[in-house]
């Protein structure tokens, strides 16, 4: 790893918030020195690309006794945004010049967003019955991506990550309820030694998060002020700040998430990014949210046409449910999907700015193939009658109200 001349705990030249960067250090050195290797979780967000180039930094100054090994896990979801995407590519570069380790997480073809939606017809998540996507896209490949690198291990890994409380309510809540555990002191980050049961690595890892304790202004004052400077490590994070909202990020408090997230009520991130002139060409995205919610409509969905008995001789609680998306509606959002993306590109190509893939060859090819195969998601057949077809009500106990005619 590079080493540089100052750090941020010498001369005088200091982080505007440098208790809070101690803690982090202290941090490290209770929990970092008790485990071999590292791992840090990565999704090119605010937090995580904090504490990544943050922890690095340490390393490179010697301010932080280095592990046996240390890997970076990239969570690719292949919908982020795009500002976030680029500085991700950006900040892989610097990771290659220091030789560490990264891997690329990425959802098997078939589990990829829009691969499963358009190709299997699975309907656009919701935050109600169907949230499916977090899981699929990101937490089960990282949770897979972790268990290989374990077995490749003699000992335990600490994954470190860039929970900080205030971001969430129910995560604060469980912050609050796990204080102490694991030999855990407040002002230490968050420790623990048990991570919920996951094939693979139950038992082998521990994770903490270090920048706990930070303000949504201390990780800004890191990114957008410190880490691009020299002494620091010239990272690429200042175009972070684009996503967030530049020099009104605290203030306007946007979270980033997918592009056209089916599951927030409003796209502020991506609407923030617009109003940069640099990014004004990606204005077409805005059309990815207004699709999704068009999905979720009667007329591009299948529908249970009645009582329907269950493996257990029960019957379905919802007898009526809508399900999957038809053929028509999947061939017809994938070609506005395909549009949207190359409207940007030519755009792109015309001001010399970067394009954005979030669908490739592979993908579209693998969409087109699950259609012509016929695929329908487990326990639909594609003989059910579109939900907007007139149907007798059929209840939860089998009983049936004819249709009003």
């Amino acid at each position: 790893m590079r080493e540089f001349q100052s750090t941020l705990f010498e001369g005088g030249q200091r982080l505007v918030y440098d208790d809070a960067v101690e803690m982090t250090l202290q941090s490290m050195q209770a929990y970092g020195q008790q485990h071999d290797h590292w791992g840090i979780a990565w999704s090119g967000g605010k937090d995580s690309s904090a504490v990544l180039t943050l922890i690095v930094h340490l390393l490179d100054a010697g301010r932080l006794a280095p592990p046996k090994t240390l890997s970076v896990f990239y969570a690719d979801t292949r919908q982020e945004l795009p500002p976030l995407a680029i500085a991700a590519q950006l900040i892989m570069r610097q990771l290659a010049e220091r030789n560490i380790n990264l891997e690329i997480v990425t959802a098997p073809l078939d589990k990829r967003f829009l691969v499963y939606m358009l190709g299997r017809g699975v309907p656009p998540p919701n935050n109600n019955t169907l949230r499916w996507c977090t899981r699929q896209i990101k937490v089960d490949p990282m949770t897979d991506a972790l268990a290989a690198r374990i077995e490749e291990l003699d000992s335990s890994i600490l994954m470190i990550t860039g929970v900080r409380q205030g971001e969430s309510a129910v995560r604060d809540q469980r912050i609050a309820m796990s204080c102490g555990k694991d030999g855990a002191e407040c002002g230490q980050g968050w420790y623990q030694q048990v991570l919920p049961n996951a094939k693979g690595i139950r038992g082998r890892i521990a994770t903490l998060a270090p920048i706990l304790h930070w303000r949504v202004c201390n990780v800004w004052d890191w990114l957008k002020i410190y880490a691009p400077m020299r002494d620091y490590g010239s990272w690429a994070t200042a175009s972070i700040a684009d996503a967030y909202g530049g020099d009104e990020a605290a203030e306007i408090a946007a979270r980033t998430g997918c592009i056209g997230c089916p599951l927030a009520s409003r796209e502020l991130a991506l609407e923030t990014i617009l109003t940069n002139p640099d990014w004004y060409y990606l204005e077409p995205l805005q059309g990815l949210k207004q699709l999704y919610r068009e999905l979720r409509l009667p007329q591009h969905r299948l529908r249970k046409p009645g009582a329907e008995t269950l493996k257990d001789g029960t019957l379905a609680k919802n007898p009526q449910r809508m399900g999957p998306l038809t053929f028509d509606a999947r061939l017809m959002a994938l070609a506005r999907i395909i549009a949207i993306q190359e409207a940007v590109n030519t755009s792109a190509r015309n001001l010399g700015r970067p394009e954005i893939d979030i669908l490739n060859a592979e993908e579209e090819a693998r969409i087109r193939e699950l259609i012509s195969l016929e695929t329908w998601p487990k326990g639909w057949t594609g003989s059910e009658p579109t939900a907007d077809t007139p149907l007798d009500t059929v209840y939860g106990d089998g009983t049936v109200q004819p249709l009003m005619m």
